[in-house]
């Protein structure tokens, strides 16, 4: 069995600091022929074959208290057990997490080599919020796959003992503290969403975390925005204003534009961040989306590894759907409304012209404008004015269309408000809030509204 009795010896030693706690198993199955070995802290099943020179070796660790989240408690386990044993430089491949009977499990593993026989180590981390259990198996052989399975399904952990109830889905958490952020006057600075992504308001742009990763959402940027006319030009440009400037070196790194009718931008490299002194990897993307909207995106992961865990490998393919996760993040520029917020004149504007040409001619066969300003005051005791006036049609043909009504509105919730009367009649209508620099855009349905002072 190669080495393996050395490395049993070293996880006894490691956890011999386990808590009092009792193991969080209801039932489990043992796999027939396995052999079954006992201490204060681990339950352990081995096989070993050994014509085939073969072993692999299963271990429980009693519960201990959870640190955060399961994927938190994973990675303090994979630090403090796993590379002390099989390696100093093993970095897990992760697996998405699960959740059953009030536990989340995260599951990770990779492969070291041990007296030259290549190995893997899979650890399963189980938390319920208040305890976690986790289990570690080693293996040189896929002969033991079945056994392996069948043993992790006959598992069925204690019911949770957390009673908290976690947010509905698609819903979104404004109540919940995340961390300090920049106070521009209105009642929400921060959201998290019930997929673990937490918003935060920051000077130059939106800090978007989950867990040990975060992701900077750029705001507009007139001068560096508009420097594309040379693709690789306008990546490098924008890393040394948007980028380099918060890093005191950087290693490995590469830019790789790719040329399309929606081109992606994307660079990176390893970073050590001037705040921290941590070396960390950086993706610097963005889109180019044909109707303007595509916005430079920061990417701040501990290693390659977790950033393509998270949103996937590189691929030189510019209309791939797989650069959609990246593209999105911009989703998570997103603050609630409240009626305090709202106090003052929001107004939209929009213009637009289409040039037509003879198809047969070439001549000009005329334009057709269309234009409009849309307009809300909200004043005292949740009262409101509105009007649009529209201009549209060939030039000088152009017919000119206004309404305008007044009423009451009622915020019905942090992303709902309500007016009286909209056209001659009541309507409720999405809000929130998207952040620039130094300002706030409204959302009122489909239509943006920037504040008038």
């Amino acid at each position: 069995m190669k080495n393996i009795i050395s490395l049993l010896l070293i996880l006894s030693s490691i956890n011999m600091v386990a808590q009092k706690e009792i193991f969080d198993i209801a039932t489990y199955s043992i796999p027939q022929g396995w052999k079954k070995q006992t201490s204060e802290s681990t339950l352990q099943f081995t096989k070993e074959d050994a014509n085939k020179d073969s072993y692999c070796a299963i271990t429980l660790f009693k519960s201990m208290p959870s640190t955060a989240t399961v994927a938190e408690n994973f990675d303090l386990t994979w630090k403090s057990v796993v590379k002390q044993m099989v390696s100093a430089t093993a970095e897990p491949q992760l697996q998405p997490t699960e959740t059953e009977n009030g536990w989340e499990t995260q599951t990770g593993f990779a492969t070291f080599e041990t007296e030259g026989s290549k190995s893997v180590v899979y650890l399963i981390t189980s938390s319920d919020n208040v305890t976690m259990m986790s289990m570690l198996i080693l293996t040189n052989s896929d002969v033991y796959q079945t056994e392996i399975t069948n043993f992790i399904e006959s598992i069925i952990l204690k019911k949770s003992k957390s009673t908290a109830k976690k947010p509905i889905k698609n819903e979104v958490n404004i109540n919940r503290p995340v961390s300090i952020s920049k106070n521009d006057g209105f009642a929400f600075t921060t959201t998290n969403f019930d997929d673990g992504w937490n918003s935060i308001v920051q000077e130059d742009w939106i800090e978007v975390k989950k867990e040990n990763i975060k992701v900077l959402l750029h705001y507009p940027n007139k001068t560096i925005d508009s420097y594309s006319s040379d693709l690789m030009a306008g990546l490098k440009y924008a890393w040394d204003m948007l980028v380099a400037p918060k890093y005191s070196s950087a290693t490995n790194m590469e830019f790789k534009p790719l040329f399309s009718w929606q081109s992606i931008e994307f660079a990176e490299a390893e970073m050590v961040e001037k705040a921290t002194g941590k070396t960390v990897y950086v993706v610097f993307f963005k889109k180019h989306f044909s109707s303007g909207s595509g916005r430079y995106i920061e990417f701040i992961f501990p290693d390659r590894f977790s950033f393509e865990n998270e949103f996937g490998i590189y691929t030189n393919q510019a209309l791939a759907s797989s650069w959609d996760k990246m593209a999105n993040m911009t989703n998570y520029n997103k603050f609630a409304v409240a009626a305090t917020d709202l106090k003052g004149k929001w107004t939209s504007n929009f213009s637009g012209m289409t040039q037509y040409v003879n198809a047969y001619t070439g001549a000009d066969a005329g334009a057709n404008t269309h234009a409009s300003n849309e307009n809300f005051e909200f004043g005292n005791g949740n009262t409101y004015k509105w009007d649009l006036g529209v201009a549209s049609g060939f030039v000088g043909n152009i017919k000119f269309q206004s309404v305008k009504s007044a009423g009451k509105f009622t915020v019905l919730n942090n992303w709902q408000v309500k007016f009286s009367d909209i056209e001659g009649k009541p309507k409720t209508y999405k809000t929130q809030f998207t952040c620039i620099k130094g300002a706030r855009v409204l959302w009122v349905g489909e239509t943006g509204f920037g504040k008038k002072d």
